[in-house]
């Protein structure tokens, strides 16, 4: 996101590829380097280059990122960030609700459940525990841009979150709202007239809400995301896009396995 800020985002297709966004996301991996962006002056790329050309891979950055949370784990009080955010507290572990199953945390920063644990996982909930501040859900449903923090990420998460899981949606719709139940989802009732609106809760006090809108008289499918107001509350923007994007990615390998 530093280097997409640094872009005209025109997407004027110079470097070769179809957006200033993967044009970003290809520079930040290595594949493409700065001043392959035609409107980018010389001033701009003497400055970033040296900067953007040492970026670590995005798998070690969350691996350190899950390492220094689980210090902070350390320090925090287990106990009473139980009773703040509705959780439980026995034999030394917090216990809280991740998409309807139990995950519990010790002060250890170890975690402890029979869902798999991955990284985007691990640092939501450790963000959560330490950050969230138990604010009970509004029911007010905003979309990811306007969430204080969003306005540098929605793109983003528009091509990694809300376009691939319309793809699952279209090509699997009975196992997407299958999947959605396995994880205690609620369905409720035909939200913004949507065909499919389904509530999740990836952590307590942050639902999000999936609608989807089936193809209709030449119409294409749409599906989109939205969250509480209050979601900032409980937990960062970074954590939040985190977790939606591993949600994503879960449906779609279940998507693949079963459909």
């Amino acid at each position: 996101m530093e280097i997409f800020k640094l872009l005209d985002k025109s997407n004027c297709r110079d470097c070769g590829l179809k957006t200033c966004l993967a044009f970003a996301a290809a520079v930040y991996q290595g594949q493409k380097q700065l001043e392959e962006c035609t409107h980018l002056g010389k001033e701009i790329v003497e400055r970033y280059s040296s900067n953007v050309n040492h970026q670590q891979p995005v798998d070690q950055e969350r691996e350190q990122a899950v390492g220094h949370l689980k210090l902070r784990i350390a320090s925090v009080d287990l106990t009473s960030v139980a009773e703040r955010l509705g959780g439980t507290f026995n034999n030394g572990k917090l216990t809280i609700k991740c998409m309807g199953k139990d995950i519990s945390v010790d002060q250890n920063g170890d975690i402890f459940t029979d869902i798999h644990v991955h990284s985007w996982l691990m640092i939501p909930v450790f963000d959560y525990i330490i950050k969230g501040a138990g604010v009970l859900a509004s029911g007010k449903w905003v979309p990811f841009r306007e969430l204080k923090g969003g306005k540098n990420w929605y793109r983003l998460f528009g091509q990694r979150c809300e376009k691939p899981l319309k793809k699952v949606a279209d090509t699997y719709t009975d196992l997407f709202e299958d999947m959605i139940h396995l994880f205690n989802g609620r369905k409720v009732e035909k939200h913004y007239e949507s065909d499919i609106s389904l509530v999740l809760h990836p952590l307590p006090n942050v639902p999000i809400l999936i609608c989807y809108w089936k193809p209709d008289d030449g119409l294409e499918s749409d599906l989109n995301i939205f969250f509480d107001a209050t979601s900032e509350e409980n937990i960062s923007i970074e954590s939040l896009y985190v977790l939606s994007t591993g949600m994503v990615i879960m449906f779609e390998k279940l998507a693949l396995r079963h459909g």
